[in-house]
């Protein structure tokens, strides 16, 4: 009987070995899931910089663009992924990685292309007090850092600048079944800056609070913080819904001015073959957005004598089609918005804007524009977009998309012609008193993108 004793615990080390083999593994997150087809989500099925302690991510993001209205200052209006047109440009490249060590972990990603001026501009927040937040936190895209916690399917708590998911797409279009996105997506943040508890309760439910400076702001806009969280579910690889919710005080010096925001997203992939020579999967993405801002002046979803309505609806939905054995894909789709007041309209830029220099240089002295695109409560924006493209993606790490895009607004938005710059589309030119910026109702623009990911 003694002599079998090392045996059975030898049993007892192998079970006990397997068992935690087995819960460390049951403790990864949407295991066994193929999710590469998802828009907004990373579409490789491994990465080539692995190693123990560190995964290394290099994206390049260039494009070239050609609008209909050929603008004399070759200036894109209201667009986050675009910043000139009837050019070449370098949208964003970004170097950095994942980091983990016995359950430290931190992700920094640097970002150095036109999108480090053009995101940065629609942050109010560091107009508030001294030091220039635009220009410190300008090229990092992500940089945050915490703790991994081995409770249920696992807990990570991370402080620091993250991506945000409100409005379905990602932030890195390497990742995004369209270029230029919607407004549901395009008119809401891209990153916020704070604290973030991702909680897995099970394998295929995410749970994430949020205790963020603002929506899309480097500092706060006055004495609140926001507060927010994201619940996203995967009952299985085919299927994806999850809700982004926000509140917060978002209105330089209006302490009394709340906003609310939901934004809510389906996904589901209708079809699947793997072993077609022709089409091999196809998937639909739909998004829908409400949320308002009340006090100070205005009054949600419902105008008083006193008070105008100030809210933001908007949905958009696309399609897209694999074939060529997952090396080619369709897209169509598009959206619409309402959003009376204006305050999540990406406002049109030089002579147009009313934010001064660093951020909108102009020609009169570096003050706003002479002809500013207002926001007032009551201002009246509604909008509508519609896209198609086909890309070609040769293998995982890199993708070559021609895109098509049509949108319109119900007030003149758009960059015409004349540009929104000057005259001469210069920013050196003096403004003649008669001129103003040419902004259109419409515009067309042909999209050719190089998508790298490494």
């Amino acid at each position: 009987m003694i002599k079998k004793l090392p045996v059975f615990i030898l049993i007892l080390q192998s079970l006990y070995a397997t068992a935690q083999k087995d819960s460390i593994q049951s403790q990864i997150p949407w295991e066994g899931q193929d999710q590469t087809w998802q828009n907004g989500n990373d579409r490789r099925d491994s990465c080539a910089l692995t190693s123990k302690y560190a995964t290394g991510i290099i994206m390049l993001d260039a494009n070239a663009t050609y609008s209909f209205w050929n603008p004399n200052d070759h200036t894109v209006v209201g667009s986050t992924a675009l910043a000139r047109d009837n050019e070449m440009e370098v949208s964003v490249a970004c170097i950095g990685g994942e980091f983990n060590y016995n359950g430290a972990r931190a992700r920094i990603l640097t970002q150095i292309g036109y999108r480090a001026e053009v995101v940065p501009r629609n942050d109010f927040s560091p107009y508030r007090g001294q030091y220039d937040l635009a220009d410190a936190y300008r090229y990092l895209s992500e940089a945050n850092a915490g703790y991994h916690f081995n409770c249920m399917h696992g807990i990570n708590v991370d402080f620091g600048l993250f991506m945000s998911y409100i409005g379905l797409n990602s932030y890195y279009q390497v990742e995004n079944w369209d270029y230029q996105a919607s407004y549901t997506s395009d008119n809401t943040p891209w990153f916020f800056n704070g604290m973030r508890i991702q909680i897995y309760p099970c394998s295929t439910l995410k749970i994430e609070p949020w205790l963020i400076n603002g929506w899309q702001s480097y500092g706060m806009f006055n004495d609140m913080p926001g507060f927010g969280g994201n619940i996203t579910w995967c009952p299985n690889e085919n299927l994806k819904f999850l809700t982004n919710d926000y509140y917060g005080s978002d209105v330089a010096g209006d302490l009394g001015r709340h906003r609310f925001h939901s934004d809510n997203s389906f996904l589901g992939r209708y079809y699947h073959n793997k072993q077609s020579n022709g089409i091999t999967q196809a998937a639909f993405s739909f998004t829908f957005d409400i949320g308002d801002e009340s006090g100070d002046g205005v009054n949600g979803f419902h105008s008083t004598a006193t008070s105008p309505a100030q809210f933001f609806v908007s949905k958009m939905f696309y399609n897209r089609i694999w074939f060529g054995h997952n090396k080619f894909a369709w897209m169509i789709g598009g959206g619409v918005m309402n959003n009376p007041g204006r305050y999540l309209v990406l406002e049109p830029t030089g002579d147009a804007s009313d934010l001064p220099n660093p951020y909108a240089p102009s020609s009169n002295g570096g003050t706003v524009g002479t002809h500013i695109f207002t926001q007032n409560p009551g201002d009246q924006f509604n909008a509508w977009d519609w896209s198609t493209n086909i890309a070609w993606m040769p293998n995982q790490s890199i993708e070559f998309k021609l895109e098509y895009v049509r949108r319109g607004s119900s007030v003149p938005y758009f960059n015409g012609p004349g540009g929104v710059t000057s005259p001469t589309g210069y920013s050196t030119t003096p403004l003649p008193p008669n001129w103003a910026p040419d902004l259109a109702t419409t515009e067309s623009r042909v999209i050719f993108a190089m998508l790298f990911r490494l």
